[in-house]
């Protein structure tokens, strides 16, 4: 059974995806917006266009986005890893960078700070959002 991929919106985040990609979500493509500072002048509201490049989910999967305000590129890895007794290990790594050379001296790692300082939290609400459906789709088939 295939992946269900849902846009997702919430008070500050929302995921529309615009391409469902493959079985294994290779070539999956979604439109995200998330806040960012309010002095860099978009209203407090980032931008990205994300892809799925590398997938065999429910294993492992790669992303590349391009986002602005702050004009960057971002790369991201999530791998999963059952460590026994029902409990999985996540593995998330984001590289990021600001195209403008000048602006990835002055704000950089600043934004990126701001946008992924909940990214732990948000990644365990997702994947356990995601349990929960699978279980409950699975209970009302059998």
């Amino acid at each position: 059974m295939g992946l269900l991929r849902r846009d997702i919106k919430t008070p500050t985040v929302t995921i529309e995806i615009l391409h469902p990609g493959d079985e294994a979500g290779n070539g999956l493509v979604r439109h995200c917006t998330f806040p960012v500072p309010k002095y860099l002048l978009s209203g407090g509201v980032a931008q990205s266009w994300e892809w799925i490049t590398e997938a065999e989910r429910p294993l492992h999967w790669r992303y590349d986005a391009i986002g602005k305000p702050l004009w960057s590129n971002a790369t991201g890895w999530h791998r999963l890893e059952a460590v026994g007794e029902g409990r999985t290990r996540v593995f998330f790594r984001e590289t990021y960078e600001a195209r403008n050379p000048i602006l990835r001296v002055l704000l950089e790692k600043r934004v990126h700070d701001f946008i992924s300082k909940d990214n732990d939290r948000l990644i365990e609400a997702s994947l356990v959002n995601t349990l929960e459906r699978r279980r409950a789709r699975k209970s009302s088939a059998g």
